[in-house]
């Protein structure tokens, strides 16, 4: 399970060939067996290879870890702002305003059963099976925020694309500089929270 051309079929079939999959019209059931297959094999991988302990790390900056979220959750907060105001002007905190039962209700049930395993997935696993096998850390990187990308192809949505590659970079970033998959999940978790009160979550896939 650790060599090259194992890891290559491997990533082909995890960020490639599964998420492509998802956008063909076939039966749900089918597909979150898939998907929760899929789960179970990286949490597997990343136990039983990897031997992660799933363990919070002690050396994490956490202040400079809120300092540099907080700078960039400004900066996102302006210009999406900006954006719903200009593109839909009535989305603009309608949930936050008009129901704020369910916007409780779906920042938690993002953040707690969304967030973690697509952070496990994607920078975790990604990067312990695959950093190895990139000598241009960049190119690693900006594969990564592809791959995340392609995982929300499914929803068929040109503006979702965009904002998972952006997104993606960030949380890339993030992880590599941490080594933390605690940090990246609460850091995507205050992104993806943010862009659903803001009024862009008919737009990225959220109930409504």
């Amino acid at each position: 399970m650790k060599s090259t051309t194992y890891k290559l079929l491997e990533f082909f079939i995890v960020f490639i060939l599964i998420p492509i999959s998802f956008t063909l019209n076939y039966s749900i059931w089918l597909k979150l067996a898939i998907g929760i297959f899929g789960f179970i094999y990286v949490v597997f991988v990343l136990l039983r290879v990897e031997n992660n302990k799933f363990k919070i790390a002690s050396h994490l900056n956490w202040r400079s870890f809120w300092k540099q979220t907080a700078v960039k959750l400004i900066v996102i907060a302006l210009l999406t702002t900006l954006f719903v105001y200009f593109t839909n002007k009535e989305s603009l905190y309608q949930v936050l305003i008009n129901k704020p039962l369910k916007w409780m209700f779906i920042l938690f049930v993002y953040s707690a059963f969304s967030v973690y395993p697509q952070e496990l997935i994607y920078r975790t696993f990604y990067f312990q099976r695959f950093q190895p096998l990139f000598k241009n850390q960049n190119l690693f990187i900006f594969i990564n925020a592809i791959m995340f990308s392609l995982a929300h192809l499914f929803f068929r949505n040109t503006l979702v694309i965009i904002i998972t590659f952006l997104g993606g970079l960030l949380f890339a970033m993030t992880f590599q500089k941490a080594k933390s998959t605690l940090l990246v999940s609460i850091e995507h978790a205050i992104y993806g929270c943010w862009l659903f009160t803001v009024g862009m979550g008919e737009m990225l896939g959220f109930p409504s």
